[in-house]
């Protein structure tokens, strides 16, 4: 029986990409100080491992979105800390698909009156845009494959999988939640024990 689930990007092939990530933005950041704002709760370990690669003085806030009604309307529920007025500030997204969260995003930040905004996500899931939005830094482009791991969550679960996992069959994976993360961990297959 095959699984209902597949590794698409290994641990060690992230934290490679969010170094040269680190790195290229470390280069075109290096005298603007600028501020990284993470969209929570998806971007916390993308963030986490992207301030770490970056050696130039930095500062880190973060914003919580809610979506609401049919059209999934978005509004700030959690604002940054930090005055964005006149900063460089890089967004970042754990993942970005229709392209709608972020052109919310951006406008209301913009509105701010910032030096300059830039985006960086680690995924891009291009098959799943609506709208156009830019894309300054981006980690891997992906399929429309629901995903788990590293943020990206089930149900609040598995974001600290340290890779990324592709679901191939969400029933399945519903009866087999509990040991899911074994598998992920390097542990033992729970479909081998069927």
């Amino acid at each position: 029986m095959t699984s209902p689930y597949l590794e698409v990007v290994d641990a060690a092939s992230i934290a490679r990409r969010v170094a040269e990530l680190g790195q290229e933005i470390e280069a075109d950041y290096v005298d603007k100080n600028p501020v990284l704002v993470g969209v929570l709760k998806g971007s916390v370990p993308f963030l986490s491992d992207l301030i770490r690669s970056i050696t130039i003085p930095i500062e880190v806030d973060f914003l919580l979105l809610t979506r609401f009604g049919e059209r999934g309307r978005v509004s700030v529920a959690m604002d940054t800390a930090i005055s964005l007025s006149g900063r460089h500030v890089l967004l970042v997204e754990d993942i970005v698909d229709t392209g709608l969260t972020l052109t919310a995003l951006r406008r209301n930040l913009e509105v701010r009156r910032v030096a300059s905004l830039n985006t960086v996500t680690l995924l891009d899931k291009v098959p799943r845009r609506i709208v156009e939005v830019p894309i300054e830094y981006r980690g891997f482009e992906i399929g429309d494959e629901f995903l788990l791991g590293y943020g990206l969550d089930w149900q609040g679960r598995f974001r600290n999988l340290p890779s990324l996992w592709a679901v191939m069959d969400m029933n399945r994976l519903a009866d087999i939640e509990e040991t899911f993360p074994d598998a992920a961990f390097g542990g033992d297959d729970p479909e081998s024990a069927r």
